[in-house]
């Protein structure tokens, strides 16, 4: 691939660390994607660093081929504390956004180091992640992730490795403390493969740019990279994977399906929270997601949560909900569910295209309703008011099923 794929707010970045993650290999990854190796070595000098050099390859790891991305220091490395680099990043020439993400980087990672050593954020010396390659790594990554910044970013579990690490201050069990504080509430593993498998900079990329972790979302591939790991670990492809693509519908329970029903009362949440998940579990597929107001022990007013899903989801959603929510316990019930079939027809209307949900029973028209989000897109679009774009849409659709000639297009849900 010559060029990085087009993405928009449909689009899908999954990254999957199954051999762990490193800066090395984010950029290798994003390479493989498109990125060109000539613009993430000019963009870089745009940084006041010196000392280094950039090289790149083609390579194989079990079998696959991937993109090996190296960075050669020239001298010793040289310790900078989080204010030092923070300053470095915020006065070079970078796009607001690669200087807004590479400083929120280099923060998690200054913060993890804070409260192992005990120090402010500002004073910590990062010593093994402070050195010119990773901030090569970090500022490099953000570079070639911007052309992607408008897909959502999801990430399957990430491997640790096992076994013992060696530090400047001594021998460390595998994750080093530095991962281990950053990939809190993180999916984690280990498998059989030695060593750290996910270094501090790579956990500090996952944590910045990823919004959620888990399963593979429902989505068509469209671009894939690998970024290669440094060394072979036998029958174990030491490669991150990054997938590019576009949303698809999940596979939903069809017209009388078996269906999960997961709920938990809760009396100590933030609303903002409850709209949180919400937001989260339907990007993961729930399909429904509610909240009912109910009197809980103690006279104490609560709510509800209710998440209806497929009957193969339960673990994943509850484990979504206990994440996202305050609850410690959920409950949940397997229901059949009917629905009507639905098809969506796309009207012509003065404003532009709506698209009309119209619901079947039999094979019989039984409802239609213009779809909410076409119509408010189109009223921001031609000043108009919402009920006028949605009045024109029924009548455009009333005239079209009257006119058989008239131009429509039907796609079934």
């Amino acid at each position: 691939m010559d060029t990085v794929p087009s993405v928009s707010a449909d689009s899908i970045l999954f990254i999957e660390p199954v051999s762990g993650a490193s800066g090395d290999m984010f950029i290798g990854a994003l390479l493989d994607l498109g990125f060109s190796f000539g613009e993430l070595r000019e963009k870089l000098r745009l940084l006041p660093l010196e000392g280094y050099e950039l090289s790149t390859q083609k390579c194989l790891r079990s079998g696959i081929q991937a993109t090996r991305f190296h960075v050669k220091a020239e001298h010793a490395h040289h310790h900078r504390t989080f204010r030092d680099i923070r300053e470095m990043i915020a006065s070079s020439p970078l796009s607001p956004w690669v200087r807004e993400r590479s400083i929120e980087a280099f923060r998690v990672l200054a913060g993890a180091e804070g409260k192992i050593h005990g120090l402010p954020p500002d004073e910590v010396h990062f010593h093994e992640v402070g050195a010119v390659d990773s901030i090569v790594d970090i500022v490099g990554t953000m570079i070639a992730m911007e052309p992607l910044r408008s897909a959502r970013v999801v990430s399957a579990a990430v491997n640790v490795g096992k076994g013992t690490l060696e530090c400047q201050h001594g021998t460390y069990p595998v994750p080093g403390p530095a991962a281990q504080a950053l990939l809190h509430d993180v999916p984690v593993f280990s498998n059989s493969v030695d060593g750290e498998l996910t270094t501090p900079t790579g956990a500090a990329l996952l944590v910045t740019l990823v919004g959620s972790f888990g399963d593979r979302p429902a989505m068509r591939v469209s671009a894939t990279g690998y970024g290669a790991g440094t060394r072979e670990t036998p029958g174990n492809a030491n490669v991150l994977r990054m997938s590019v693509g576009e949303a698809a519908a999940a596979a939903a329970p069809g017209p009388d399906e078996m269906v999960a029903v997961i709920e938990a009362t809760i009396d100590d949440m933030s609303p903002q929270l409850y709209g949180h998940f919400l937001e989260k579990a339907l990007e993961a597929g729930a399909l429904d997601v509610y909240a009912t107001p109910v009197q809980m022990k103690k006279n104490r007013p609560g709510q509800k949560v209710t998440c209806v899903c497929a009957a193969g989801e339960i673990d994943r959603m509850a484990a979504l909900m206990f994440r996202e929510t305050t609850t410690i316990g959920v409950r949940y019930a397997l229901q059949r569910r009917q629905t009507l079939r639905r098809e969506f027809v796309e009207v012509e209307t003065p404003y532009g295209p709506v698209a009309v949900k119209v619901s079947l029973l039999d094979g019989r028209e039984v409802n239609f309703v213009p779809e909410f989000e076409d119509c408010r897109r189109l009223a921001d679009r031609a000043g108009a008011a919402l009920k006028e774009v949605q009045a024109a849409a029924v009548h455009a659709y009333l005239g079209a099923r009257v006119d058989p000639g008239s131009p429509i297009r039907k796609d079934t849900e």
